[in-house]
């Protein structure tokens, strides 16, 4: 039979949740009136009785309130609950730490007189007895020296003044220790290191417009653009060029700057520029679009910048997205397919886009003249503009297109009428307005050819095509 069973009755029962980590790591190791204070408390928590007072939490214990406080105390020195507050009295319950092992608790005795020490430098303010625990704890995890945590409080109240928080204090702590500067010489030699480059990093700072003082962190930044080949002038040319308010954001600017292997000031100024023209070639775009760019670094990397790649000018792109705009391709998707297909057929300097961009209004112009012809009101669509090009390919004038226009208005597809009427009048030969009143009619009968007559004439232009370098 098991050493320990549990009786149904007690199964249908409310429980306490205990963490197993207390039982296997601190049940041994703690007193057994603090065991009783701790069960007691999570029983409280657990159960919602927020209206039990420090007096009655004593009353149940059959202790006294100091005694409870103290008990509490104990059990901040194992991490098991946090004493948040000391008038009133307010405690939180913590999770337990690792789930094997030994706790560890502390003994202030071992830093005798490194209190006062501390709250010497501190002026400003109090420190409590958490405050201080906390920097024991660092002391013991890190295996910080005595000393080093002395310095390093004494660094931080330079450069923040007397009434600087804990916070602050643990992260520049942590960081030192983090990098593993633990003794007081170590950490002696990284803030001598630092107060070299003070000159530099206050430069920089006024570079960015920044106005807190220098920071260790700063330094090692500041270190890391030396490694990667920046001199002092072109960090500031950098933090001027991409106008940087923090040094997050001109580690962002340098790496950015160290991908695109730019190091030189007048590299990082170019570099700038260019990158600028491209923003404000994507917003002018945009704006001649109608587009709404909530973040333009994707239209910028995916559009604006193939497209200069390609040779056009921010100019020319700027009126390409007018005339888009205009013809119903108001997209950055639709306007790339437009400017792929110029810079597949060699319009890609100003000139010769201003000379098409020219020609396509004009043409635009001119097939809103033959649908108001066919007594259409739409919008201009691109099979109207691939058939304008398939009749002149057939070789008729405006004057020959705008008489079909009006024999078609009125037709169910008016557009559809005029192919047929065209295409009539090509095979009879008809491509002035005279031909068709000498006939009399507007429809031409046509001259009916063989098979063989149109595979030979089909031929006969394919080879004329190829002579001519077609």
């Amino acid at each position: 039979m098991a050493f320990i069973s549990v009786a149904e009755e007690l199964t249908k029962k409310s429980v306490t949740s205990v963490e197993n980590k207390f039982i296997t790591k601190y049940l041994t190791e703690l007193e057994p009136v603090a065991v009783k204070v701790y069960l007691f408390a999570l029983y409280l928590y657990q159960n919602g009785q927020s209206e039990y007072t420090i007096a009655d939490f004593a009353t149940k214990l059959g202790i006294t309130e100091d005694a409870v406080k103290d008990y509490f105390e104990y059990l901040d020195e194992f991490e098991l609950v946090s004493v948040i507050s000391h008038s009133p009295f307010e405690v939180k319950i913590l999770d337990c730490d690792n789930y094997y092992g030994k706790p560890k608790k502390l003994h202030p005795e071992k830093y005798e007189g490194l209190y006062d020490e501390i709250q010497s430098i501190v002026g400003g303010r109090m420190i409590s007895q958490n405050e201080f625990r906390e920097y024991l704890i660092l002391l013991e995890d890190y295996n910080l020296e005595r000393n080093a945590i002395v310095m390093i409080v004494n660094y931080c109240v330079n450069l923040k003044g007397d009434k600087i928080s804990a916070s602050y204090i643990k992260k520049v702590a942590r960081n030192f220790c983090d990098a593993g500067l633990t003794t007081a010489s170590q950490i002696e030699e990284k803030l001598s290191s630092y107060t070299a480059s003070s000159a530099a990093l206050l430069k920089i700072f006024a570079a960015c417009s920044i106005k807190r003082q220098p920071e260790v962190e700063d330094g090692e930044l500041l270190n890391k653009w030396f490694g990667l080949g920046y001199s002092e002038d072109a960090i500031i040319c950098a933090a001027k060029s991409f106008k940087t308010k923090s040094f997050e954001k001109l580690d962002e600017a340098i790496s950015e700057l160290y991908k695109n292997n730019k190091f030189d000031s007048k590299e990082i100024d170019d570099y700038r520029k260019m990158k600028n023209s491209l923003y404000d070639t994507a917003f002018a775009v945009a704006k001649s679009l109608s587009v709404y760019m909530p973040d333009p670094t994707p239209y910028v990397e995916n559009y604006v910048n193939v497209w200069c790649g390609y040779g056009f000018s921010g100019e020319a792109l700027k009126k390409i997205a007018n005339y888009c705009f205009l013809s119903g391709r108001n997209s950055f998707d639709a306007m790339n397919d437009f400017t792929v297909n110029l810079y597949r057929d060699a319009f890609v300097d100003d000139d010769s886009i201003n000379h098409l961009l020219e020609q396509l209004a004009e043409d635009d112009k001119f097939i809103k003249s033959i649908l108001n012809a066919c007594g259409l009101t739409r919008k201009i669509i691109p099979y109207d503009r691939q058939a304008l090009s398939r009749w002149r390919d057939w070789g008729f004038n405006e004057a020959m297109i705008i008489k079909a226009a009006e024999l078609s208005a009125g037709k169910n597809n008016p557009v559809a009428a005029m192919n047929y009427l065209l295409s009539t009048w090509k095979n009879s030969g008809v491509y002035t307005v005279e031909n068709i009143l000498a006939n009399g009619s507007a429809t031409i009968k046509t001259k009916k050819r063989s098979v063989t007559e149109e595979w030979a004439s089909t031929i006969e232009k394919l080879n004329g095509t190829h002579k001519n370098g077609g």
